[in-house]
């Protein structure tokens, strides 16, 4: 390959692999597909013959473990079809041609050679593009020990090179090694592994990773995926924040009630991340509603991802206040999706996020309640460093993002998650509720604001039906 010059690539037939790819597989290369059963790994194999098809490509899937029937039923569990790919149905087990009948037990060796050919031949017969081999467990049992079972993979890649295909080969060793020491890992251009985990409640947490893959920088770790209906293998790339480039002078994005706005130092900054703190009953989510108001009014797009309230209740709640976001939605200028308890995996929220703020121009991003969403995964430790890298891309893209964050306990002392979040904001707006002559008072407190000046003083927020206002506090009396 010239110095300089990008090695072509071919599509892998799912688009967040190819992401993770920088832009698909190394063209003519052997590649190890690895995952336990019902991992993804038959599934993600016919989306790459069928991206060959597309491409007007010869493919050929030469199955050892499973049956023509067996991979239509797949096939069509997704609206598929397999016209175009070429079934190659052989045994690793029984003998292929008869050849053996000398015997009354195939010897491995025998096995072996017999197989070998046969997929040989297929393969000399259709000279395809594009190869998927199924699977080598066969082969490995059939081999007996892991040092011939690597002169057999060596053999087969240099075959396979020879005539320039690229070549799946779907494996069901997960681990980093090998079990009986073959490494074969290394014998392979490049590695993807299917992981799939079941929670102690919930649907199974499924991820992908490019272990290996030689001549690219790939988007290192684990990325989420799904496997859906229709689609297949869907993967959702993890966000990792590019460079600040042009340094854009933040905005001041106002709520539309002066005296708030004045706690700000004139507003809130976009481009940066303020948590909205508080217990039940506060304000929190009425905060979220004035801001989204005011930016639609101006035009402007808001996103709005709901974890707790239903969507009519958040309506109906909004339009009791005199904000009636409902024809914003129906225009389409407010966004608002409405997730149930453990439906989205952090890597797919965070590309959610990203394609609405793209395609929509978001000014304001509301996440309420951020809570909800961190209570809904199971590892919430690592949630919390996912949300920060689509937090940083967010500011870097000049929005305001809104997270709003419940505490907990009699007088809500306590934020309701057992991660520290504090560090995610650059504005802290704190509200809290007591009582007072028989009846509760809401305050409302700037505690924390990196950028530019901000109001120390504690002021009384009153939500009621005529609106929201903010206004100078009143002690109480001493006793």
């Amino acid at each position: 390959m010239t110095e300089g010059k990008k090695q072509p690539t071919v599509s892998s037939g799912i688009a967040g692999l190819d992401d993770i790819l920088r832009g698909g597989l190394p063209a003519a290369n052997l590649y190890i597909v690895q995952g336990d059963p019902g991992a993804g790994k038959t599934t993600a194999a016919l989306q790459f013959l069928r991206a060959g098809v597309e491409a007007g490509e010869r493919c050929i899937y030469v199955s050892l473990s499973q049956s023509a029937a067996e991979l239509q039923a797949i096939a069509s569990s997704h609206g598929w079809t397999l016209e175009g790919i070429r079934i190659e149905e052989l045994s690793a087990s029984e003998p292929v041609n008869g050849a053996a009948d000398q015997t009354i037990f195939q010897t491995s060796e025998l096995r072996l050679d017999e197989t070998r050919k046969a997929i040989e031949s297929a393969i000399e017969e259709h000279r395809p593009h594009r190869l998927v081999y199924d699977s080598l467990l066969e082969i490995r049992l059939i081999t007996g020990d892991a040092p011939r079972f690597r002169r057999e993979l060596i053999g087969f890649k240099a075959f396979l090179a020879r005539r320039g295909i690229v070549a799946l080969l779907l494996d069901t060793q997960t681990s980093g090694g090998d079990h009986n020491g073959e490494e074969i890992e290394g014998i392979a251009h490049g590695v993807i592994r299917l992981d799939k985990a079941l929670e102690e409640y919930g649907a199974v947490r499924r991820r992908i990773e490019v272990s290996k893959m030689r001549g690219v920088a790939v988007v290192d770790g684990y990325h989420d995926m799904a496997i859906r209906e229709g689609d297949g293998i869907v993967v959702f790339p993890r966000i990792v924040p590019g460079s600040s480039g042009e340094i854009v002078k933040p905005q001041l994005i106002k709520s539309g009630v002066e005296a708030l706005d004045e706690m700000f130092g004139g507003g809130q900054e976009s481009g940066t991340i303020t948590l909205v703190i508080g217990q039940s009953g506060t304000g929190k989510s009425t905060m979220s509603s004035l801001y989204a108001t005011a930016a639609l009014q101006r035009g402007e797009g808001v996103a709005l991802f709901l974890f707790e309230e239903r969507l009519e209740t958040f309506f109906r709640r909004s339009e009791g206040l005199g904000m009636n976001l409902r024809k914003f939605h129906e225009d389409g200028q407010l966004v608002i999706h409405d997730f149930s308890p453990n439906q989205v995996s952090p890597g797919e929220f965070g590309q959610i996020v990203q394609q609405v703020v793209e395609r929509n121009k978001t000014r304001v991003v509301v996440i309420d309640s951020f809570t909800g969403y961190l209570n809904s995964l199971p590892h919430r430790e690592k949630a919390v460093l996912d949300i920060q890298s689509l937090l940083k891309h967010l500011a870097r893209a000049d929005v305001l993002t809104m997270l709003i964050v419940a505490q907990h306990g009699l007088l809500g002392q306590n934020v309701g998650i057992d991660v520290d979040v504090s560090f995610l904001g650059d504005t802290v707006l704190l509200l809290r509720m007591m009582e007072h002559e028989g009846r509760l008072r809401r305050s409302i407190t700037v505690v924390k604001k990196r950028h530019g000046p901000h109001d120390l003083d504690v002021r009384e927020l009153s939500i009621a039906s005529s609106g929201v206002s903010v206004i100078a506090y009143n002690p109480l009396p001493d006793t």
